[in-house]
């Protein structure tokens, strides 16, 4: 079997794509798997990175800017609409694909619609509460949609042609109870665990407000235990401020990255982050009480929309940036953390919004187009 995997943009967009062909390669080890992203993408350097062999096919975005410089690039987009058309149709007829996925970004798109047009057996995975530009696009011409959540399906044209798979998250997060997780820790206390992350590359506002949060730990004798991820960008003003205000302890433990990230959720007791759609899918497959912070940075909202989606379900709570003040945040925390019962019906929401085995599901949609 020749598969074909579409995507770019986002790790959040490549990650999935990745856990699907590593399970696909597990169930059938001659199948032969195709990965088709831009030229200068982040997605090449990941696929290439985990072993795949990669097509490329020029393709670009729209800006919504009048400007010079945006309708420069806007004619330079319609330019690529055509030959990565051609570009598309040849890796299409030299790689012979049984089934084209596509999950995620504008990148996606040129596969997708040449294996289409073919009527190859094609399928997209949309990880957002809200479909995207290209998920939308494309939803006429292509088998199935799959999402992650059921709410997601009122949102399509077409729900019947909708399935709710999830979105793959990593084995690792499920290996270690939440006791052995602690212990790997090295806590021996009963004390809970708050984790807080803004993403790889960090946030500069929302880590400069981390330092009133950790301000406020510090004025109530740290009672909790405390891991933060600064990001890389933003690591070496944070670290410079925590030992200006001295602010530390055994409790508090500030982080450029967190490496053992399955280590430390499955010893969290609350989160607090960004609304990414892979992220969120880690929290209700883990069934994690939450404190979300939504980008308003990214296209279309989408992570407000997301985080508002398990907001209304009772799994989290949803501070716009603006609302997401240091004081704010840790009030917000001790409230969560002196409150048993509703950390409980947290969790029990968010859990019951997870699908820990979605990666077995999107496999099995697969297959069943064939």
């Amino acid at each position: 079997m020749n598969v074909i995997f579409t995507c770019g943009g986002t790790a959040g967009h490549v990650n999935p794509a990745l856990a699907l062909a590593g399970y696909m390669r597990a169930k059938d080890p001659v199948v032969r798997v195709l990965f088709v992203g831009t030229p200068d993408g982040m997605e090449r350097g990941l696929v290439e990175k985990a072993g795949y062999d990669f097509a490329a096919v020029e393709v670009s975005n729209f800006h919504r800017s009048l400007s010079p410089s945006g309708l420069r690039h806007n004619f330079k987009t319609a330019k690529t609409l055509v030959t990565s058309r051609h570009e598309a149709d040849a890796v299409i007829r030299s790689f012979r694909p049984d089934l084209v996925v596509g999950t995620g970004g504008y990148a996606s798109y040129p596969a997708v619609k040449a294996a289409a047009r073919r009527h190859i057996p094609t399928a997209v995975h949309e990880s957002n509460m809200i479909p995207g530009l290209t998920t939308k696009l494309l939803e006429g011409c292509v088998n199935c949609v799959m999402v992650g959540f059921e709410d997601c399906r009122h949102h399509y044209k077409h729900p019947d042609k909708v399935v709710v798979t999830g979105t793959p998250v990593r084995g690792d997060f499920f290996d270690l109870t939440k006791e052995q997780a602690r212990q790997k820790l090295g806590y021996t206390d009963d004390k809970p665990l708050v984790v807080s992350f803004w993403g790889s590359l960090g946030a500069a506002t929302m880590n400069e407000r981390m330092l009133d949060f950790f301000a406020r730990e510090q004025e109530a004798g740290f009672p909790f235990h405390h891991i933060h991820a600064a990001g890389k960008s933003d690591w070496p003003h944070l670290s410079g401020e925590l030992e200006s205000r001295r602010l530390s302890g055994p409790m508090l433990d500030v982080r450029q990255y967190i490496y053992d990230m399955s280590v430390v959720m499955a010893a969290a007791d609350l989160v607090i982050s960004r609304a990414g759609a892979s992220t969120l899918s880690e929290l209700t497959a883990l069934g994690m009480p939450t404190i979300l912070v939504p980008s308003p940075y990214v296209v279309a909202n989408h992570q407000e929309k997301n985080a508002r989606m398990l907001e209304s379900h009772g799994g989290a709570v949803v501070l716009t940036e603006e609302q997401a003040t240091g004081d704010a945040l840790y009030q917000e925390t001790a409230a969560i953390l002196n409150d048993d019962g509703r950390r409980r019906a947290m969790a029990k929401a968010m859990a019951g919004l997870g699908i820990p085995d979605a990666t077995e599901r999107i496999y099995n949609t697969l297959m069943s187009l064939l």
